[in-house]
């Protein structure tokens, strides 16, 4: 008797962790979780891990298998330790690495990882059409009050010629004699198998023998498309408007892609916008200030007056309600904030800096250092 046949083998169903009533969904789930703990990838050059990986796979191989799950409840690993086949395959034929493809599990496990497709049978031709970006520059007004814009763009559309076949008029394109249509080029690596995309085809499971005159065999020829972009008023910068199926043509009967069209404002002149509120600075004198003075505005819809009262001091802000930007998809605006900002003169005349010294003669300012008070201090910080 051989070395190999005095090694116990542990029980399939503990191997998994399961009891021996387990659904199959309960064995794929406690496989999966296995099998993502023990890959050999995940645990490189650790070779009890690797004998753990086999084992489960091995478990599952068999559990996952109505027929042999049966034989295996009646008999144990005894269904599967016939001798004739050489392999270590019993009556029922293929141990571990036989007969069954794990590649379904492994496509749900490691997907992209390992390219190991689940799908069995023809593979889809059907693709989806690339999404496009259109970058769109208005004017400060224009985003405030919306506005109309007529684009240009190049995208693919299917090639009216072959309808979207690649094959030339009357003709159709044939199975991939490389993949049998599937798409997909299966190897062997160790017990389990890979699958990558047909290298012929490039995984469409077809091939074009004459091709289109016009597309060339691409399906898909560039053209030119106009789109009226309508811009809602309100808008803000980087705002993005989707078309829906304005995008790319899908390939072979797939749905086209969407456009994107993304907005760029540019600045006003003297306007800042906060939210839908409009900010700007106004200078006055200081006999403005002092006085009292009466100021006319420039709003974006005409001209407004505001009343500056005497003693008005620098920074004091003016709001001149519903004068701002129109909400976006609903009623009403935003504010105009007006700031008051007095200037000092940087040249003055004789006569001026003579009225200047008469007026300070009559004016007494207490020079000293005064406190500020709370709300300006942490006003100061967040600014």
């Amino acid at each position: 008797m051989s070395a190999a046949s005095n090694v116990t083998k542990i029980d399939f169903y503990e191997v998994l962790s399961v009891s021996r009533d387990a659904s199959d969904q309960e064995l794929k789930t406690a496989y999966r979780k296995l099998a993502m703990q023990y890959h050999p990838d995940r645990n490189p050059g650790d070779a009890a891990a690797e004998e753990k990986f086999k084992e489960c796979s091995e478990a599952y191989q068999v559990l996952s298998d109505p027929e042999k799950r049966a034989a295996y409840d009646r008999y144990g690993h005894a269904a599967f330790n016939g001798s004739s086949s050489g392999n270590g395959a019993g009556p029922f034929g293929g141990g571990f690495g036989g007969a069954q493809d794990l590649g379904d599990i492994f496509g749900d496990l490691f997907g992209e990882m390992f390219n190991m497709g689940g799908a069995r049978g023809k593979a889809s031709r059907v693709q989806r059409g690339r999404d496009l970006r259109y970058d769109l520059t208005l004017e400060f007004e224009e985003a405030v009050f919306g506005v109309e814009r007529e684009i240009k763009i190049r995208r693919s559309e299917t090639c009216v010629e072959c309808k979207g076949s690649g094959a030339a008029k009357g003709r159709q394109p044939i199975t991939c004699t490389q993949c049998d249509g599937r798409g997909q080029q299966r190897f062997q690596q160790g017990f389990f198998s890979v699958a990558r995309t047909c290298s012929v085809c490039g995984g469409t499971g077809t091939m074009i023998v004459d091709p289109c005159t016009v597309c060339r065999g691409e399906t898909r020829v560039q053209a030119e498309h106009k789109i009226l972009v309508k811009v809602p008023a309100g808008v803000e910068q980087e705002t993005r408007i989707r078309y829906q199926g304005e995008g790319e043509s899908g390939k072979f009967g797939g749905p086209a892609g969407d456009l994107y069209v993304v907005l760029s404002i540019k600045p006003h002149k003297f306007f800042e916008r906060d939210g839908d509120d409009l900010h700007c600075v106004m200078p006055i004198s200081f006999p403005q200030a002092a006085l009292g003075t009466e100021l006319d505005i420039q709003t974006l819809e005409g001209v407004e007056t505001i009343r500056i009262p005497e003693g008005t001091q620098s920074g004091r802000e003016f709001k001149l309600r519903g004068k701002g930007v129109p909400h976006l998809n609903e009623r009403g605006k935003g504010d105009l904030i007006v700031e008051i900002r007095v200037q000092t003169p940087n040249k003055l005349s004789r006569q001026q800096k003579e009225l200047l010294r008469q007026l300070s003669e009559t004016m007494t300012v207490e020079n000293t250092p005064t406190s500020r008070g709370l709300f300006d201090k942490v006003k100061e910080i967040f600014n």
